[in-house]
């Protein structure tokens, strides 16, 4: 029974980040809540991941998680799945694009007391880059490898 309990809270969590009902989504944290995040060095604490989820919420409208898995294990919920969103403002220094985003996420959220007190998260920011039109250019010690790469195929191609 408290796993379905522990499954409905946080499912309820992402939902009111969707509708856009920050208080209510923050107000499922505890209040010694840490976010362990892939890509951030450090843990966040709640104020951290309310900025971190600020971000997102401010440059991303209309955004939907869509789970595919939802698994249960005593006090962890694992969801699996998308979230899909219309960039209209700004991200990390990017001017809103306006391109519709899908970025695959899996998160495991730990629930204690009625509340979620930890949370892992992993989403394909690469993934989301690329669709935002951000392009990663090899870096210099790379280039060699490139060029000798092309010399072949040419000569290769002229024999």
């Amino acid at each position: 029974m408290l796993t379905e309990q522990n499954k409905a809270l946080v499912l309820q969590f992402y939902k009111a980040f969707d509708d856009r009902k920050i208080e209510q989504a923050l107000d499922l944290l505890a209040t010694d809540f840490v976010a362990h995040l892939a890509g951030v060095p450090e843990p966040l604490d709640r104020e951290g991941f309310k900025q971190f989820g600020m971000s997102f919420y401010l440059a991303f409208s209309q955004g939907q998680h869509v789970f595919d898995q939802v698994i249960v294990s005593e006090d962890k919920v694992v969801t699996c799945g998308t979230f899909t969103a219309t960039h209209l403002g700004e991200f990390q220094g990017l001017p809103p694009t306006g391109k519709q985003i899908t970025l695959s996420i899996m998160h495991i959220d730990r629930v204690e007391n009625g509340k979620i007190v930890e949370h892992w998260g992993q989403g394909d920011a690469l993934g989301l880059m690329q669709q935002l039109g951000i392009v990663f250019l090899p870096g210099l010690q790379l280039f060699p490898h490139i060029l000798k790469g092309v010399v072949f195929k040419l000569l290769k191609k002229s024999a």
